[in-house]
């Protein structure tokens, strides 16, 4: 893995939730999405590191496949092959967070959950980007694609494709950069549009010298 322009990435750990919630939560202070499940833009900050926190305890962090970077300022959070989809369990623990997070808008946003999961393809095995996010003090100095990078190379090295949903029509060339390919658009029940995308495993150059180790 090549060095990160912000240094020290890392698996990311229950120590870093409080951090990475508040930094991504300015990230998607002005995403369309949580635009639409969180109108209010005045409790939306908290709202959203409210989910963020709820989501990594219960669902992506205990897999130690999601990353951050040594300030917490950007983060990854991937779910491994066969396990994208919430159970019931992390359903039920993850109630409590839910509704503070959603308040009266709840059912509309298990609505909007539900229309993306439905489009979230059962195969072939892959690694899920369920979130990718950089404080906005620090983007484009390619923090995302630092906390991207060791599941990418994990995704190359297994030969295992990777899948993910831009929410912001601007990121997808940032994505396509990455490897992945928008396949369809998702039109969420009287929202914005998402584009669901799929990286297939890069093929290393046999020319070219591979780690050992």
């Amino acid at each position: 893995m090549s060095p990160s322009p912000n240094g020290g990435v890392h698996v990311a750990t229950a120590e870093d939730i409080d951090a990475i919630a508040v930094s991504l939560s300015r990230a998607f202070m002005d995403d369309p999405v949580w635009e639409y499940l969180l109108p209010d833009s005045t409790s939306r900050e908290w709202r959203l590191k409210r989910y963020f926190s709820t989501a990594m305890r219960l669902q992506h962090l205990p897999h130690s496949t999601s990353y951050t970077d040594a300030a917490r300022v950007g983060a990854a959070l991937w779910d491994p092959p066969g396990h994208w989809r919430v159970t019931p369990g992390q359903y039920v623990r993850g109630i409590p967070g839910m509704v503070r997070c959603f308040g009266s808008g709840i059912s509309r946003a298990v609505r909007t959950l539900s229309v993306v999961e439905k489009r979230h393809p059962a195969t072939p095995l892959h690694y899920y980007l369920a979130i990718l996010g950089t404080d906005p003090d620090h983007q484009g100095k390619g923090v995302g694609s630092s906390v991207l990078e060791p599941v990418l190379d994990r995704c190359d090295n297994d030969g295992v494709g990777a899948y993910l949903e831009s929410s912001k029509e601007s990121n997808i060339a940032f994505y396509s950069r990455h490897g992945f390919e928008v396949t369809t658009e998702v039109r969420l029940p009287g929202g914005p549009v998402v584009w669901p995308m799929w990286r297939n495993p890069r093929v290393p150059d046999p020319g070219q010298a591979q780690p050992s180790g």
